[in-house]
């Protein structure tokens, strides 16, 4: 038997997310120097991120150009809504419940069984994948009457959860010049409505029909921030009042009276966005922070927040796990509620991170960010004028009970985004510099490219950098989700060309368990397998310091790093 005396272990978790701030002989082990496309778990440990999927089959069509991208996309009376160009459309979407084979025949009596058919007309044309389908009728959960392969398209396998969606459909026209807009979901009358700025054109409001009706106010034409706040609709950045904010009379977006309750107030400094919490409406502006409180006009008082920070983009402010955060000149930043009614306080908490900010934000021409509740996940995206998707950099920064923890994402460009509740259902949407409206958080390739991940570990010295270690072997512990397509290595020495650098050690799923709901019938999935294996990899080489590395090939379902223990002997003092 080998000897094993002298073998010294030392275990970790993967913890602490993406630190570019610090020595790397400083960070603590479970600390990443490196995290690309893996998100910080709530679970414990680093998992590699799901996808995104084209969440309508469609493109969305273009008013004058091909280069014309997603302005807004949202999700109203079970309806996805674009923009694009100088017009505004709907489409309808859901998922297969049961596939359908490239054999499969339908002329004319087939059925194609779904999530459910909410949004959908009662006949009409449907495209799943590359395939268009037509149907004559419909039930809650299926199209009934269905011909397939129509409009010169073949016959194709579909399975299930593929995406099911109708063509677009114009609901808007004739908005010349518009930008990118801001919308606002509310009820003031007991009827659902929606209302959207495009920082050009009247502000529009659509009922659950679909109806469009211009706000006839000329001075909020061309708001760029529209928000609803103690019954009255508040317009914001229009481009010749960039200070000043207009609030309606209340439960009426449409009328501006100020005997009857309508109003405006001024602040100095440009506005760049707005969002409610709490019982308060707070402004953010390009140097301050201001806050609203009261309930009519009569008691709307402002007060400053700050007036030594700013916020960079009005896209960037999110509400996530109880606080307000946003993109402030030296990161993100939050506006927390205290245990004092009323009170608040200001934190920065990317400073973990602050390289990857600097390197972002002076260049980048947009600004997305959504959330993602269950995971009490945010993601911010920067995208630069002329820059591939495969290039673009985002930062996924995850709340937990320890504070926050960062990590790099890439690969996404979008243009719009949204987070909505669909009747339980959270729908991360984005919208994209092609014309298309994409859902996150499924799949695991970027709709068809794949999802390279990579981790790094610090420098690890076990305390004593004179010493040499020679290692033995590697217990990683992870969860997989299926079979996974990933390779560790170890690199010596702070990756010296000098030291070792010995080939990739693939890692093994071979007999994960396989989880009910997740894994597929006739996969790699072993039933009574292990959900959380324990690999032990005998490796070789020796350093005075080792880093690890896992880089992911894109290929299969996320997984997540839950930890090491490296094992070594210890070798000369130089």
């Amino acid at each position: 038997m080998p000897e094993t005396s002298q073998i010294n272990p030392v275990a970790f978790n993967c913890e602490g997310g993406l630190v570019l701030n610090k020595s790397t002989f400083l960070m603590q082990p479970g600390e990443a120097l490196e995290l690309q496309n893996f998100e910080p778990d709530i679970g414990g440990g680093y998992r590699r991120i799901n996808g995104f999927k084209k969440y309508i089959n469609h493109i969305v069509p273009q008013t004058s150009s091909s280069s014309e991208s997603i302005l807004m996309n949202t999700v109203f009376a079970d309806k996805v809504i674009a923009a694009r160009g100088e017009k505004i459309w709907s489409a309808a979407s859901t998922t297969m419940t049961i596939a359908i084979t490239a054999d499969t025949s339908m002329s004319g009596s087939g059925t194609i069984n779904v999530f459910s058919t909410s949004g959908f007309t009662s006949s009409g044309t449907l495209q799943i994948n590359s395939e268009i389908f037509t149907y004559t009728g419909i039930t809650s959960s299926t199209f009934t009457g269905v011909t397939r392969a129509t409009s010169s398209t073949t016959a194709a396998a579909h399975a299930v959860k593929d995406i099911v969606s109708e063509s677009w459909t114009v609901r808007d026209t004739g908005r010349t010049n518009a930008a990118k807009y801001s919308f606002e979901k509310f009820n003031f009358d007991g009827n659902d409505k929606i209302i959207v700025v495009d920082q050009t054109n009247a502000p529009t409001v659509f009922n659950t029909s679909f109806s469009a009706t211009d706000v006839s106010e000329s001075s909020v034409a061309g708001a760029k921030h529209v928000t609803a706040f103690k019954g009255h609709m508040f317009y914001s950045g229009m481009s010749s009042t960039p200070e000043e904010i207009v609030f309606s009379q209340p439960f009426d977006e449409d009328a501006f009276s100020s005997g009857s309750g309508a109003g405006s107030i001024k602040v100095d400094d440009t506005i760049v966005g707005m969002k409610t919490f709490r019982e308060d409406l707070f402004i953010f502006c390009e140097n301050r922070i201001f806050k609203l409180s009261g309930t009519s006009s009569s008691n709307f008082a402002m007060s400053p927040v700050t007036r030594n920070i700013g916020c960079i983009n009005g896209n960037t402010i999110q509400e996530l796990a109880g606080d307000l955060i946003f993109l402030g000149p030296d990161g993100l930043r939050t506006v927390a509620g205290t245990a004092k009614i009323g009170d608040v306080e200001l934190g920065t908490i990317s400073k973990n991170v602050q390289p990857l900010f600097d390197e972002q934000i002076d260049d980048a021409a947009v600004f997305e960010s959504v959330v993602i509740p269950e995971k009490t996940q945010y993601r911010l995206f920067f995208a630069k004028e002329g820059q591939a998707p495969s290039l673009t950099k985002g930062v996924i920064c995850v709340r937990k009970s320890e504070g926050y923890e960062f990590s790099e994402i890439r690969g996404l460009k979008p243009s719009s985004t949204d987070t909505t509740i669909d009747t339980g259902d959270v729908l991360i949407l984005h919208g994209d510099y092609t014309g298309y409206v994409n859902r996150q958080e499924v799949g695991n390739d970027f709709d068809g490219t794949v999802i390279f991940g990579k981790y790094r570990s610090p420098d690890l010295g076990f305390n004593d950098l004179g010493i040499r270690k020679h290692m033995q072997r590697v217990i990683i512990n992870y969860k997989p989700e299926s079979a996974i397509d990933a390779d560790l290595f170890l690199r010596y020495d702070q990756e010296s060309a000098e030291s070792a650098r010995p080939a990739a050690y693939p890692l093994d799923s071979t007999k994960v368990a396989a989880q009910y709901g997740v894994a597929t019938y006739g996969s790699t999935s072993t039933y009574g397998g292990t959900t959380q294996p324990s690999v032990r990899q005998s490796v070789e080489g020796s350093g005075f310091t080792i880093a690890l590395r896992v880089n992911d090939g894109g290929l299969t379902a996320p997984y997540s790093l839950k930890g090491f223990q490296l094992e070594y002997q210890i070798g000369a003092r130089r």
